[in-house]
């Protein structure tokens, strides 16, 4: 191995040559160096205002349900990398591949039967939505091209997932002019237990009967709207969303890819809905945070029907389609999470959530605070300063990573109730200086 990098020419060389996400070049603000992960805990390099160690409240962003350094993943991915650590999926095919798609059709809602693996969450979107474009050029109506969603989602950074991201005020707003033009239903009205709005469950029948003609599908994100704005709604709304696209010929897709695997209190969060979409995406926390890899999965009537087409393929993919390494960690992660009491242990989150963030509700500039499953969110009535508001959480020995006017978290299930508590300080505490 090359000789480790001292933290500063470590930072020196990451200003001069890397790219962080969504930010500019040269970055404005440092990244904190982290050297090490186990458990909940992010090593750093070096102190950073007092603190050697950080408890993740983010989970890698939603991934690492299981925390850092998993004896039983790591097994996982040493006894793959020992066979295979990748084979093309064109013509090919292997066991951890095979078991995966297996795995998923198993645990996913009926009548999802048929797996397509793809290597990013964005990229799962992109593939659902030529699924569900193909499925009608098939068909033989190719009018049947344009989507719908409703405002305050968020999809994915690629090209069909930034059409159907928020319009307006979303981080892709500076392509409005050039994305493909989608339908937006007004937000759905906020709240999981809240009753449900009959005047905002007929503006979504209307507007999905009026574009019939030319939608090819729906696509929202279950119950929670995540980097769009971590907002709930009324699972109520889904199945008014199902019914009017059975009544009009509309295919419906479920964006999973954060709510998958938990995170909500149901092991997907169209398990609030009793109901079932036609595609659905799901990735993130699919191998515990360990490697990149997502899937798209599909009905037979789906499938079935772009088989019949004129171009009887879908014409897509990935180069790591189906990659070994990641299936077979994928498959341990699953395992490892249906091997446990996960609904326990997501309960008991949520509930010190609940119990340390409500403080929160009475410090100056929070809208609100609310919490699901094992999501907690502080929204704040302006924009937070992301440097004070960061600061002030790994003083209190946690990492969040707030946006726009949100500081919140989604803390791995094995989180213990002290570090649970912890992240609730430094909440509150970025909250109050952010």
């Amino acid at each position: 191995m090359p000789e480790a990098l001292a933290p500063a020419e470590l930072r020196s060389l990451d200003r001069a040559h890397v790219w962080h996400p969504y930010g500019p070049m040269p970055g404005r603000q440092e990244p904190l160096v982290v050297e090490s992960a186990s458990g909940v805990r992010l090593r750093l390099a070096e102190p950073a205002h007092g603190q050697q160690e950080l408890v993740d409240g983010m989970s890698s962003w939603w991934s690492a349900v299981h925390g850092y350094n998993h004896p039983v993943l790591n097994e996982a991915a040493r006894g793959q990398l020992d066979r295979m650590s990748h084979v093309m999926f064109g013509g090919l095919t292997h066991e951890p591949a095979v078991r995966l798609a297996t795995r998923l059709v198993e645990i996913t809602p009926e009548p999802l039967r048929h797996v397509f693996l793809a290597d990013s969450g964005s990229v799962s979107v992109e593939v659902a939505v030529k699924m569900c474009l193909q499925y009608w050029r098939s068909a033989g109506r190719p009018a049947k091209q344009r989507l719908l969603t409703w405002r305050g989602g968020y999809h994915g950074d690629t090209w069909q997932p930034m059409s159907v991201c928020d319009p307006e005020g979303g981080m892709h707003e500076l392509w409005s002019g050039v994305l493909p033009r989608q339908i937006f239903a007004d937000e759905p009205p906020a709240g999981f237990d809240a009753e449900p709005d009959a005047a905002y469950a007929r503006h979504l029948r209307e507007l999905i009967a009026e574009h019939a003609d030319r939608l090819a599908a729906v696509i929202v994100e279950p119950v929670v709207q995540g980097a769009g704005g971590m907002r709930f709604h009324s699972p109520a709304y889904l199945r008014v969303l199902r019914e009017a696209c059975d009544a009009h010929d509309v295919l419906l897709v479920f964006d999973e890819i954060a709510t998958g695997f938990g995170r909500t209190g149901k092991l997907f969060a169209a398990g609030h809905t009793g109901i079932s979409p036609d595609v659905m995406c799901v990735g993130k926390a699919l191998t515990g945070g360990y490697l990149t890899m997502a899937a798209t999965l599909c009905t037979s009537r789906v499938a079935e029907g772009i088989s019949r087409g004129d171009v009887p393929v879908l014409a897509h993919g990935p180069t790591f389609m189906g990659n070994p390494l990641a299936s077979a960690v994928a498959c341990a992660s699953i395992d490892l999470l249906l091997g446990q009491d996960w609904e326990r242990e997501v309960r008991r989150i949520g509930t010190g959530l609940r119990e340390g963030l409500a403080p929160a509700a009475k410090l100056p500039g929070v809208r609100d605070v609310r919490v699901l499953g094992a999501i907690g969110v502080v929204q704040l009535d302006h924009e937070v300063d992301m440097a004070a508001a960061t600061r002030a959480a790994v003083r209190e020995g946690v990492w969040l990573r707030p946006f726009r006017d949100l500081v919140y978290t989604m803390p791995p299930y094995v989180t213990g109730d002290d570090d649970v508590a912890r992240i609730c300080r430094a909440v509150c505490a970025a909250a109050r200086e952010g």
